[in-house]
């Protein structure tokens, strides 16, 4: 199975190639209501349209995620430099960025804004699985809210996920929201607890060390 975005209209047989890849690039992505995909299938699709950023949901919907406003991707930028400082630091981790797709244990796709792997249990994993999708949920993942509560990077969508990653075996989520200055702190287990006008958000016991300086997240 095979998937491409729309082609792009025959101009002249002397069209310039280069144009007209840049065109089907641009072109936008359309799913019948209906389709279902494997994981494996939605490998393939992602495979083929490296410009889209997509999920996969447990019952094998595909969700087009909308592009991150300027604001947010300071705000990811961020996020993502103080896990990796922790992770150099205290070591026996492993940082990930947005772009990062996990293949969790429900079937589900997921690329969470930000996370963190223990270092043993990325080395268990083969280098066919390194390169492609890891089949394993994060020790720990973060996604940052958009304004809107609409939309796949809405607070109900998100808050979807983080249900999905606590489900799945994930040690700790973090939903921020920024223009709310608060925090929910999702455990492996049970309902989330809100944390408001915090200025450092602590992980321990289950990660050692780590902290979050929230008020340079909200700056950006």
């Amino acid at each position: 199975m095979t998937f491409t975005t729309s082609p792009a209209p025959a101009h002249s047989a002397s069209a310039n190639s280069a144009s007209a890849a840049a065109f089907d690039a641009l072109a936008p992505l359309r799913f019948p209501p209906d389709l279902r995909l494997t994981p494996e299938q939605f490998e393939l699709l992602c495979a083929a349209n490296r410009e889209a950023v997509l999920e996969l949901a447990a019952d094998g919907r595909v969700i087009a995620m909308t592009p991150t406003g300027s604001e947010t991707g300071l705000r990811n930028g961020e996020l993502l430099f103080q896990l990796k400082l922790y992770a150099k630091r205290a070591r026996g981790w492993k940082a990930f960025d947005s772009s990062t797709r996990f293949r969790l244990p429900d079937g589900s796709v997921l690329s969470p804004d930000a996370s963190l792997l223990r270092l043993d249990r990325w080395q268990a994993l083969s280098p066919e699985e390194r390169r492609s999708f890891a089949p394993l949920c994060p020790d720990l993942v973060v996604e940052l809210a958009s304004p809107s509560d609409e939309g796949p990077r809405g607070v109900r969508a998100l808050r979807e996920k983080m249900a999905s990653y606590q489900a799945n075996g994930a040690r700790l989520c973090w939903l921020l929201l920024p223009h709310d200055q608060a925090v929910e702190v999702w455990p492996s287990s049970g309902a989330p607890q809100r944390l408001e006008q915090l200025q450092v958000l602590d992980a321990t016991p289950d990660f050692p060390g780590l902290s979050l300086q929230l008020a340079e997240i909200w700056a950006g």
